[in-house]
């Protein structure tokens, strides 16, 4: 059944038809009609009829519909953990490389999901860089220059890096944050091949957390000109940001502690390291900002006043994420007092009513481990407990049920 569900998921992708005049996010194309023929085939797909269907590619004129369809089945050959030799993997990526000649967006995006796929498997892959240069270009179409980015560092050889980083820390501070997510989390995969050559980043980087005009540009699949772009809210290129910056300063200590002073909300007269500060507006950087926060100063013994003071001041943040993410730093910290514990227990009291499964679990997972060294500090949770003991979601319920065998008495 699951299988039948992931081929069926391959081929609708590969038969979403782009529509002029609309925007070309994959998630917001139509699909077009999946004929019985073309399904059934690739629920049945036979290794060598697949590579023997590559000849398509070679065409003249390029067919991107049938393209597409056949990008499809080599990808859910791959994902199906079909073997396929270097020999055949190389032909079979240089024969792919040819649809870079098609402006169709779809089989473009196909190609980019294709040339990575293969690139681990095949040889002399570098040869396709030209082509990905070129759609990395300012002047390219949007979603070119991000999948682009993408695969480019996807094959890239550590040592030709420094050829191509004037382009990443360009998209990095780009507006728009499709391409600068790609960039910086393109960054963060390339971090441990090539640290030297990533550490030079962290202006870019910090430049692209501090920035307030990228959460106004296009979503992840911006279209091109004249088509409708679809406003991107998450804030995600200030998470991607955090954590490339993170992994940069992650071994100097004051430089992390300039960071969670930076965003920590407070004002310059109440930070302990002096300089600005800013704000956050996603929340889960956030909830990466915590972690660090906890990370970096919970065993220096002269910053335990002012963890414990960030700790209770995201628990009141008016994100849930971030407030349960705050409560559990909180009753994990080590020789933490039951006075301590006070508002991190009540917050989650909160979140045992929350109409959502997520966060009363999350909320009772929690309560549940602080039960094991603090039971008394989770007794007044007690009652709101009990109500969980029939709830719909059978972790929510077994997790109160041990919960309250730990801080129940004879009385309750």
């Amino acid at each position: 059944m699951e299988e039948s569900v992931a081929q069926r998921s391959i081929i609708e992708i590969a038969l979403i038809k782009h529509q002029p005049g609309r925007h070309s996010d994959m998630r917001t194309c139509w699909l077009s009609v999946c004929r019985v023929d073309e399904l059934g085939a690739v629920m049945n797909l036979d290794h060598s009829a697949v590579l023997q269907e590559a000849r398509v590619f070679n065409q003249t004129p390029i067919r991107p519909r049938q393209s597409r369809v056949l990008l499809a089945k080599i990808l859910f050959l791959i994902y199906r953990g079909d073997n396929m030799s270097t020999n055949v993997a190389t032909n079979l990526f240089f024969s792919i490389t040819k649809l870079f000649q098609s402006k169709d967006m779809s089989l473009r995006q196909m190609v980019y999901l294709a040339i990575k796929e293969l690139s681990t498997i095949s040889e002399d892959v570098i040869m396709v860089t030209s082509s990905l240069m070129k759609d990395m270009q300012s002047k390219s179409e949007m979603t070119y220059r991000a999948n682009a980015i993408r695969a480019l560092c996807k094959i890239v050889d550590p040592s030709m890096l420094p050829g191509i980083e004037r382009f990443i820390k360009a998209a990095m501070v780009e507006k728009s944050p499709s391409i600068a997510s790609a960039a910086l989390v393109s960054g963060l995969h390339l971090f441990g091949e090539a640290k030297d050559v990533v550490r030079r980043w962290g202006n870019e980087a910090n430049e692209a957390l501090n920035s307030k005009g990228l959460s106004q540009g296009p979503s992840f699949f911006g279209g091109a000109a004249g088509q409708s772009q679809v406003v991107s809210t998450s804030n995600i290129v200030q998470y991607h940001a955090i954590g490339l910056l993170y992994a940069i300063r992650q071994h100097d200590r004051m430089a992390v502690l300039k960071l969670v002073q930076t965003f920590s909300g407070q004002s310059k007269s109440s930070s302990w390291l002096g300089g600005s500060s800013a704000t956050l507006r996603s929340s889960m950087a956030q909830v990466m900002l915590v972690r660090y926060a906890v990370r970096v100063m919970e065993g220096d013994a002269s910053l335990q006043g002012q963890l414990h003071a960030l700790l209770e001041e995201w628990i009141r943040h008016r994100s849930d994420m971030v407030s349960l993410e705050a409560a559990r730093a909180m009753c994990q910290l080590r020789d933490v007092t039951g006075k301590q514990l006070t508002s991190a227990v009540s917050a989650l009291q909160v979140f045992l009513s929350s109409p959502r499964p997520t966060v009363r679990f999350a909320a009772m997972r929690t309560l549940s481990t602080l039960a094991r060294t603090h039971a008394e500090a989770v007794q007044p949770c007690n009652v709101d407990m009990e109500g969980l003991i029939t709830d719909a979601n059978r972790s929510v319920a077994t997790l109160a049920i041990t919960t309250l065998l730990k801080t129940g008495n004879e009385a309750s």
